[in-house]
């Protein structure tokens, strides 16, 4: 949180890049920036925000003006809890979906089939 009297950090060379621009016209914008705010001059364009390993594309709207581009690109990736047990679980019900598919579209040709015997 940056006091109101400094006011909003913005990279310079960020806008320099951007400066005079329009959005189509420039692409992807690489930037290492990440605790750089956004600003509405911003709005429109796609900065590859470098995460530690690669650049997430975030397209820049309205709402994230006065953000962290480093928001919006996370750092960390989330493997699931679990184990062993957890892909057992997992297992039964992808297994249990199947079979509902399967017998929900036995059902269906069965009422077609019976329909075209009524007639």
């Amino acid at each position: 949180m940056r006091s109101l009297k400094k006011g909003p950090f913005v990279e310079e060379r960020l806008l320099r890049k951007i400066e005079g621009k329009k959005p189509a016209s420039v692409g992807v914008v690489k930037t290492w920036a990440r605790r750089s705010d956004i600003s509405p001059e911003m709005v429109g364009f796609t900065f590859g925000v470098h995460n530690g390993k690669s650049h997430i594309e975030v397209l820049v709207t309205e709402d994230m003006v006065g953000h962290k581009l480093g928001e919006f690109s996370p750092t960390r990736k989330f493997v699931r809890h679990g184990g062993k047990m957890q892909k057992e679980i997992d297992q039964q019900k992808k297994d249990a979906e199947i079979v509902a598919a399967q017998s929900a579209k036995a059902s269906t040709t069965d009422t077609k089939g019976a329909g075209a015997a009524k007639k």
